[in-house]
């Protein structure tokens, strides 16, 4: 197996042959990120990703997921996915899903033809990362894709029959910007309607152009205890039909999980409890000056 770089990969392809199709990601200017910094985006040769995979069949008698890497890796061609994956059916017929990361660009340049095909070939679902509903944040984090691209790029998968997975990032509107970031994202994810929808919080790694701005001043960081507050906002707006929500990952200040819509009521009050805590202790403190 031949890896270039760091790899990444999402929480759930923790079990999964993870086999590079690109080196890096095709958009890679997001200011908040970090990922993939250590390479140039490009589409690896067919021929070394078919010999990985003859690798990893030579090695493991038995694997059921794959995670096609690197960043968006939708973005190839219609056919060398289609080659891709019909190798897969072939090579590994115990594989029950196949996986990748994807971008509104590279959803919206294949047609549902196209898209409803790779299905059919085995390809599962993709991730998608939406991070704000906000155009305007999306603007100021160079994400480089609106709203309302983002949507119909869902559209798209979800009419191929390619479940979805979507992140969004607490906090990444700022004290500035964090109710209209909550209202928005929960608008748009409602309209994208994912079948499972991770919350995670943003954290700022050294380099990132991001952290400039906070350094400047330009960007102000929230709290735990407003980043609750900007979260509880966000459930209540979001109204998605049988979504899977998530926000347990080691950045998120509370851990939070549940189906949407049924336990949407069960996870706000999760959080206006944790809420009240942080009033409680302010206000104790309060009395003893």
């Amino acid at each position: 197996m031949h890896y270039q770089g760091t790899v990444y990969r999402p929480p759930s392809e923790a079990r999964s042959l993870i086999v590079q199709v690109t080196l890096g990601c095709s958009q890679n200017g997001c200011t908040f990120c970090s990922m993939y910094k250590d390479k140039n985006f490009h589409i690896r040769y067919l021929d070394e990703i078919l010999a990985d995979f003859k690798e990893a069949r030579e090695l493991y008698k038995n694997i059921d997921k794959i995670f096609l890497a690197d960043g968006d890796a939708l973005i190839c061609k219609y056919d060398m996915l289609a080659t891709i994956l019909d190798f897969i059916k072939k090579y590994f017929p115990e594989c029950k899903r196949v996986t990748c990361y994807a971008s509104a660009k590279s959803i919206l340049l294949k047609s549902e033809e196209e898209l409803t095909n790779l299905r059919k070939k085995g390809l599962t679902m993709v991730y998608l990362g939406l991070e704000s509903g906000s155009d305007e944040i999306l603007k100021r984090v160079k994400k480089g894709v609106t709203s309302k691209e983002m949507i119909e790029a869902s559209n798209k998968i979800h009419n191929a029959n390619i479940n979805l997975s979507v992140t969004a990032i607490s906090g990444l509107g700022g004290n500035e910007l964090w109710e209209e970031h909550a209202v928005e994202t929960g608008k748009t994810l409602s309209r994208m309607n994912p079948e499972y929808i991770g919350l995670l919080t943003l954290m700022i790694e050294q380099g990132v152009p991001l952290e400039e701005e906070i350094k400047k001043g330009t960007f102000k960081l929230m709290d735990p205890y407003d980043i609750l507050k900007e979260t509880k906002l966000l459930i209540e707006n979001l109204n998605c039909d049988n979504a899977v929500f998530r926000a347990n990952h080691a950045s998120n200040y509370l851990n939070l999980k549940g189906t949407l819509n049924q336990d949407k009521k069960e996870l706000i009050d999760k959080l206006n409890n944790a809420l009240k805590g942080k009033e409680y202790i302010k206000e104790e403190y309060m009395r003893g000056l």
